[in-house]
């Protein structure tokens, strides 16, 4: 901009068209309408056409590469940044990026998981200690003593306003000492459906252990009528299984905060030979291996003559999976399932791992997740 000004007796307003003009998608068009411009400023201040030629092609060259090259530089920047806050801050990291959904590449459910393998320890939505959205709080044996707590407004159902109301009644008049007290407080003001979202989330853990009593609980008709005693008891029913928990998280927050629901079939995947996702990175080029995960991403970039991409992730990290179109078409009713089992070659260079799939196969799990697709 300075140049065009200098030399060409641009306006700093025509100078700023030059430089939208060096950033533009076709930026060579653009050039080109403001280079006699350019001739005819250089040639009022006396500068040879030559000259004029020569700058104004220095200029241009410039811009094949100046605009990519200033974007490279803000990126960098913010990959550097970004990655210290991960390395020495790793759980303010992560609550920052939950606060910040929705957004960006990866899920909370696969920036929890990453946070976990940081040392970061993740706790459940509580109503008595969950803000709206995710914070942090003291903990002993968590990276940096700072543990992820999640917010409610997370929830299925509940979103920012139910859970700003639960925050402030319980400020301004302190926690809720049991179910019934917090029905009595809020019951008549939130909705069946978010209550129930509520227990099915373990918002209720610290005041009714046993999560179907407290959905047993929420749904009686005694809070919806005001007519009806609502001081109520559950009946005794059986806990839910660690299986049934990570459902009911997935179903309610989209996040497992204990761990990654694959880990509760790691005995059957060992028994059945299907090596951890972070073993992959050990193995020989053209080992033939299997694996097994859930998809977080499918991609199939136009460009790439129908190769379909996957994200497969387990409770030990991530690998990335090449499917061709014969693969994927013989394989189309399995890919439909978002756990699934993969056996292929691997392929092994430069540091990355690439598993080129043979087989498809779904795992008779039926998990409540979605994956990113790209087309």
């Amino acid at each position: 901009m300075q140049v065009a000004i200098d030399a060409a007796d641009f306006t700093p307003a025509d100078a700023d068209l030059l430089r939208r003009a060096m950033g533009a998608k076709r930026s060579a068009r653009a050039m080109e309408r403001l280079r006699e411009r350019f001739f005819t400023g250089a040639d009022t201040n006396g500068i040879p056409r030559e000259t004029a030629e020569t700058i104004f092609e220095q200029v241009q060259a410039f811009s094949n590469y100046g605009f990519p090259e200033s974007h490279a530089h803000s990126f960098a920047h913010l990959v550097y940044a970004s990655a210290w806050l991960k390395h020495y801050y790793p759980a303010a990291f992560c609550t920052g990026l939950l606060r910040a959904q929705p957004m960006g590449f990866w899920s909370p459910q696969s920036l929890i998981t990453d946070a976990r393998h940081h040392g970061v320890q993740i706790l459940g939505p509580d109503i008595n200690h969950s803000t709206t959205e995710a914070t942090l709080e003291p903990h002993p044996t968590s990276r940096d003593h700072r543990a992820i707590r999640l917010g409610l407004s997370g929830i299925r159902n509940v979103g920012d306003t139910h859970a700003d109301h639960i925050v402030t009644e319980r400020r301004a008049n302190g926690f809720y000492r049991d179910l019934n007290d917090f029905l009595a407080r809020i019951g008549t003001y939130l909705p069946r459906g978010e209550r129930e979202a509520l227990a099915t989330a373990g918002a209720f853990d610290t005041l009714v252990p046993n999560r179907r009593e407290a959905l047993w609980s929420v749904g009686h008709p005694a809070h919806n009528q005001p007519d009806l005693d609502a001081s109520i008891t559950a009946p005794a029913l059986r806990g839910l299984d660690p299986i049934e928990t990570a459902h009911a998280d997935l179903w309610a927050t989209g996040i497992t905060p204990d761990q990654h629901p694959i880990a509760h079939y790691r005995p059957q995947l060992d028994q059945a030979g299907v090596i951890p996702v972070a073993q992959v990175a050990s193995q020989a080029d053209k080992t033939i291996v299997r694996v097994a995960g859930l998809i977080t991403h499918r991609e199939r970039p136009g460009t790439a003559g129908g190769i379909l991409f996957l994200n497969l992730e387990d409770e030990t990290g991530m690998t990335n999976i090449l499917i061709n179109p014969r693969v994927a078409e013989r394989h189309a009713r399995a890919l439909q399932h978002n756990a699934i089992q993969i056996r292929g070659q691997l392929q092994a260079a430069n540091n990355t791992h690439t598993l080129i799939a043979r087989h498809i196969s779904p795992l008779p799990i039926a998990l409540p997740t979605e994956s990113r697709d790209y087309r």
